[in-house]
């Protein structure tokens, strides 16, 4: 698939690390997926492959990780956008939930959990959501209350991502719940601890092969040393945070659209109706014209917002501002390829149908638009 525009975000080293991935993704992923989707789970050996092929924590550094930059971790994303795998959680696990240990953990809690989540050995996970509190981290009832040097943790999280396969959970929990939004910490609880168990799978809509749940905490008791950071800066460090995980899902966007733009074109110049070439109506040939507008304008800014991060420099403001932009479009010309794809469309075996149900979700989790257009709305 050839880009939009000339990119120059990427250095050769990138280069290379996306030829190892993708023969990885081709080798290891695609002949399987729609296996994994009729059976709702990645299974774990699948993962300590990628580990052992260095393809987590890539842009942490040795020994926590591949030693890469966001740019290594970008690549991987776009891998998974390609091939459709939208049921692989690496990009929740290398780039959101390892470099919350790796930003905020103490030199022990890095040592003992972030090599072993490098080589696929430990699969992460994040519980913010909780079933009454949504998008609203404010909200969250998840109680943590010191005991000695432990904290007995009880309440419930949902719709978390690597859910049933995870190993070790970051629990958002209130330390301090008469102080609100500055009483939440950020609690480690590793798989096997007593009172901490995992709800069923939750049936989806789409991303059918990602393993979702729900997890319950009933009188968890997790030592001191497994908080991350500082009691009560946990609200903090999620809207530090947080920038990095709305560009997570802006650069899949954005590749997905281009994945599908150019299986789309492919289809239309095969596809014969009426006497000639789906592409020969002018109605198509005016319609995918109309989407490489609209995915080479989203690239340029994507590609924008990713040498800002690599920077340091990209705002929260910005990055609401290219998952907001990214996830409509996806949705919006997701949906004219479908379309274009007549009956065929709605079949699992073109891909663009189950693309189209997938990306759905990129409205919602993250930040759900609302809440992007609210960070957006107070720097007017």
């Amino acid at each position: 698939m050839q880009d939009l525009i000339q990119r120059t975000i990427y250095r050769e080293d990138h280069e290379q690390f996306r030829e190892q991935a993708r023969r990885f993704f081709d080798k290891e992923i695609v002949p399987f997926h729609a296996q994994w989707e009729r059976d709702g789970i990645v299974p774990k050996e699948v993962w300590r492959k990628a580990g052992r092929e260095g393809l987590l924590n890539t842009m942490l550094p040795e020994p926590y990780g591949g030693g890469g930059d966001f740019g290594h971790a970008a690549i991987l994303i776009e891998e998974v956008a390609r091939t459709g795998a939208s049921g692989l959680g690496f990009p929740l696990h290398s780039d959101i939930v390892a470099p919350y240990i790796h930003a905020y953990g103490s030199t022990e809690q890095k040592d003992r959990w972030l090599p072993r989540m490098a080589a696929g050995e430990l699969i992460g996970a994040i519980a913010m959501t909780e079933p009454g509190a949504g998008s609203d981290l404010k909200s969250v009832l998840t109680t943590a209350r010191r005991e000695g040097d432990h904290y007995i943790l009880n309440g419930s999280k949902t719709f978390i991502t690597n859910g049933i396969n995870s190993e070790i959970v970051i629990v958002v929990a209130k330390t301090n719940p008469e102080l609100g939004a500055k009483g939440v910490s950020l609690i480690v609880v590793e798989e096997g601890t007593p009172g901490f168990s995992k709800g069923r799978k939750l049936e989806k809509i789409g991303l059918m092969a990602q393993d979702t749940s729900e997890l319950f905490f009933d009188n968890v008791k997790v030592p001191v040393g497994n908080l991350l950071g500082e009691e009560n800066m946990g609200f903090k460090y999620l809207m530090k945070e947080l920038a990095q995980e709305r560009l997570v899902v802006a650069v899949r966007a954005a590749r997905c659209i281009e994945s599908f733009l150019q299986k789309t074109i492919d289809y239309t110049r095969e596809r014969k109706a009426f006497g000639q070439t789906v592409f020969e109506f002018q109605n198509t040939r005016f319609k995918l014209a109309e989407a490489k507008a609209q995915a080479t304008m989203l690239r340029t800014f994507v590609d924008e917002c990713m040498k800002l991060h690599m920077q340091r420099k990209l705002t929260p403001e910005r990055a609401a501002m290219v998952k907001l932009n990214a996830t409509a479009l996806q949705n919006k010309l997701l949906d004219e390829f479908l379309q274009l794809h007549g009956g065929y469309g709605y079949m699992t075996e073109y891909q663009v149908g189950r693309a189209w149900t997938d990306a759905r979700i990129g409205r919602i989790y993250g930040g759900s638009d609302e809440i992007m257009k609210e960070i957006i709305a107070r720097t007017l």
